[in-house]
């Protein structure tokens, strides 16, 4: 692509964006959408009806929308009740939760339940995800082989790895993580991409008892908003910011944290159906103030905001509960064990501070000095009258049996049992065991929990490709540049665009209605990043069916037979891989063939024997003496000659072949 044409392109990126943010001069906030596109419906009303018609969302929506928010808002105190106390847990601040009494001088903080969180998170980040994206028809192929590409690339560019990283600790510590994906246009200089953002479940409102979000009514996100960037942003705020009284919980931070100059936003998410179909709209408002409303919009109106009519959030919850998109984590399973093993450690310590530091019964009438007694730098204890043997005399304190601190290890077992993160899980041994295969397999054995995570995990990163892929759909209107990874791991740059993924015309047949056809993909999840224990389990068996022979195109149909019946990752392009060496080696034999046919007429016609030296170097049989050719007619026919010739035509090829090359 030259200069000019790159130039070109630009230009008409700057002109759209200019475009879309005509309506919104000067917001920061609010993704912007080209103009809608056939076959999609744009409103109804011309410029001079838009300009007397009264907005559909104004003040008395935006009442009732409070309204609602508020009631979704006590639908889930105990949820955010649960995730506050949740996270003072995670940052081994649980005593405020547990303490029974003023003192505060023994209060241990064991880390077992803080570890256990910390390994899940190392298995999912060792288990990263990677989407291989598969067409539903034949031609959709090309399309694709491009997004498999492409989607990688884009999430990449939206730091989805960190988005990922901080989903899983939500999805660990409260129970459920939430992500949303939108559109951004104020990305790429105004041109728009893909924005990917891990989301504060404090924040979000949804209707109470639904375990699907896309069945809620309503969906809210609110966000508190400094108030200087805010009328910046939005100059007929002024005046208008911090007066409402409206919050959101918070979590109890370390740091002092100061809400009096900020302001609550609210993007309001909801359904309606229109022409037939269900489609989502989009408002953001403060206070009573509307700063955008896409049912106020002529090119949204009908059509919505995001072509795939769903709200652009994917919850992941890991414990899944009855009535609630919401789960329960790890934290809320064993807070139990990890309360008793932390107080048991403090009657353990105090019995130890007790038996550690000597006490002493002294008589009221014993005349010892006692401040003399307790300064241990006094080499001279005075004393008044007779010294007797009950003056003074120390407690014995009472050891702890052996019970209490086999019950102690018992509930760090029960902790580790429950969660399971097991002593096996993280490197360690048991007893008698010592074959690396043996550790290996109880390591892999003692992971199903996290597999099953994993898969959960999986299920969610599909819904969040799919939403990924709506929106390239949607707004890749113009080309943008790509640097993927070829298909022999080479660096490699692609230009690519939405013109193959939205809906096509198809032709209309005799007395039909003109339809469209929108091409639609599967996902296959994949794992990207993998542990240390599968990857040398994989490059094990590589090896094995190595040494088995498995890649040796002789073997073929044997190591394909034996596949069959195989069951392991990537297992169809092992396959692939011996089919295609089969059919090389096919075509090499046949190529050897042809080369040693047409070396037997070369020595026929020479009375040299070159067959039998070629076909040594190519490991072929040994080929019959010049005077034995039995030449067939492909071989004559490849040097331009008839299979059987004339006897003068024969003598005459060995006079010249005779003087050419005498003995």
């Amino acid at each position: 692509m030259d200069r000019q044409e790159i130039e070109r392109k630009l230009m008409i990126a700057e002109d759209v964006a200019r475009k879309n943010r005509k309506s919104l001069r000067g917001s920061a906030a609010i993704p912007q959408s080209p103009a809608a596109t056939a076959p999609f419906t744009q409103g109804s009303l011309g410029a001079d009806q838009k300009e007397t018609a009264a907005p559909v969302i104004g003040v008395n929506q935006i009442h009732e929308a409070w309204q609602t928010l508020q009631k979704y808002k006590d639908g889930k105190k105990n949820l955010e009740q649960r995730v506050i106390a949740n996270e003072q847990w995670y940052k081994l601040r649980h005593w405020d939760y547990i303490r029974t009494d003023n003192d505060q001088q023994v209060e241990p903080v064991s880390g077992w339940l803080f570890n256990a969180i910390a390994g899940k998170h190392a298995d999912m980040m060792d288990n990263f995800p990677m989407a291989n994206i598969l067409p539903r028809e034949e031609g959709d192929k090309g399309e694709a082989e491009k997004l498999t590409a492409v989607v990688p690339v884009v999430m990449e560019q939206a730091d989805y790895e960190d988005v990922y990283s901080t989903a899983c600790d939500s999805k660990l510590r409260g129970g459920t993580s939430v992500t949303g994906v939108f559109w951004n246009a104020q990305k790429l200089n105004g041109l728009g991409d893909v924005d990917i953002r891990e989301m504060e479940i404090l924040n979000l409102f949804w209707e109470p008892g639904v375990s699907d979000i896309q069945k809620s009514k309503n969906f809210f996100s609110v966000e508190l908003w400094d108030n200087e960037l805010l009328q910046q942003s939005y100059p007929q705020l002024k005046g208008k910011l911090g007066a409402d009284g409206k919050t959101v919980s918070e979590y109890i931070y370390d740091d002092a944290v100061s809400t009096d100059e900020k302001t609550l936003v609210v993007d309001w998410y909801y359904k309606k159906f229109s022409g037939g179909r269900q489609v989502l709209h989009y408002c953001k408002f403060v206070g009573d103030t509307v700063l955008f409303a896409s049912e106020n919009e002529q090119q949204y109106a009908d059509r919505g905001w995001y072509d795939h009519g769903q709200y652009p959030f994917v919850f992941d919850p890991l414990f899944r509960v009855k009535g609630s998109p919401c789960g329960f984590g790890y934290i809320d399973l064993a807070k139990s064990a990890q309360e008793y093993i932390d107080k048991s450690n403090q009657a353990m310590l105090r019995n130890l501070q007790a038996n550690a530091r000597p006490r002493y019964f002294a008589r009221q009438d014993g005349g010892v000095n006692e401040t003399e007694f307790a300064d241990m730098n006094k080499d001279i204890v005075h004393v008044d009258g007779n010294l007797g043997q009950d003056s003074i005399m120390p407690i014995q304190g009472a050891g702890l049996d052996s019970i209490y601190v086999t019950m102690l290890q018992n509930k760090i077992e029960e902790l580790k049992e429950t969660t399971g993160n097991r002593d096996i899980s993280n490197g360690g041994t048991s007893s008698g065991v010592t074959a690396a295969s043996a550790i290996a397999a109880m390591q892999e054995a003692g992971s199903k929990l996290s597999r099953d995570a994993n898969k959960a995990s999986y299920r969610v990163y599909k819904k969040i490709v799919y939403l990924v892929i709506e929106l390239i759909r949607q707004f890749y209107d113009l080309e943008r540049c790509f640097r993927i990874q070829g298909s022999a791991g080479q660096e490699e740059y692609t230009s690519y665009s939405n013109a193959g993924i939205k809906p096509q015309v198809q032709e209309a047949a005799m007395g039909m209605e003109q339809t469209y056809r929108l091409p639609l993909f599967d996902i296959e999840v994949s794992v990207q990043k993998q542990s240390a224990y599968s990857k040398l389990s994989q490059n094990e068996m590589a090896l094995q069916l190595y040494n088995a022979g498995f890649f040796n195109p002789q073997m073929a149909d044997q190591a394909l037979a034996c596949l069959e019946i195989m069951d392991f990752d990537r297992k169809q392009f092992v396959m692939g891989k011996i089919q295609t060496n089969q059919t090389l080696l096919a075509q090499l034999q046949q190529a050897q063939m042809q080369i040693l046919q047409l070396t037997q007429i070369v020595d026929k016609l020479t009375g040299k024997n070159l067959t039998a030296s070629l076909g040594a170097q190519m490991g072929m049989p040994a080929a019959a003496p010049a005077g034995q050719v039995d030449m067939n007619a492909e071989g004559a026919r490849a040097l331009g000659a008839e299979a059987t010739e004339a006897a003068t035509t024969k003598r005459a090829r060995q006079r010249v072949a005779e003087s050419t090359s005498p003995v």
